[in-house]
């Protein structure tokens, strides 16, 4: 039985797990031939308090966000593949992820880091890894290991 994936999202969050995990989600959907959406989502949460004292740190997050995507969609025309789409968003990464943006552009397998940058939600509440993991309506591959 051939497994054929159609929509491949990686979320990014400028870890070395997630250029991991994009760099298996490139090697895939040049592989199946499927269109790559490059995700990042803005953790809202994390700007709640200080936003409202600093507005330009928010700012300054989305910005960082696209150069980040628009980086990775550079690297990812690289290695051939032609159908890449950036996704911004705003709320909680795993929430919008798992649920949101899997949805609304109907995809076939999530590709994400085993870890990110936040230590310290992973330590409280839990990964977004396994959040995704848990709350995904299809496929969810989680990246240990470099591409080779």
């Amino acid at each position: 039985m051939a497994i054929k994936y159609n929509t491949i999202l990686v979320a990014v969050d400028g870890s070395n797990e997630a250029k991991r995990a994009f760099r298996k989600a490139a090697l895939l959907a040049k592989d199946h031939e499927a269109k790559l959406l490059l995700t990042h989502i803005v953790d809202t949460r994390t700007f709640a308090s200080v936003e409202h004292y600093d507005r330009t740190i928010f700012s300054e997050a989305e910005k960082y966000a696209r150069e980040m995507l628009e980086e990775y969609k550079q690297l990812a025309l690289a290695d051939g593949l032609d159908d890449v789409t950036l996704i911004l968003d705003y709320g909680s990464p795993k929430v919008k992820i798992a649920k949101d943006v899997a949805k609304k552009y109907e995809v076939d397998l999530i590709v994400t880091g085993a870890t990110g940058l936040n230590a310290v939600e992973r330590f409280l509440i839990g990964s977004v890894s396994e959040h995704i993991t848990r709350h995904a309506k299809c496929d969810v591959l989680i990246v240990r290991t470099d591409s080779e």
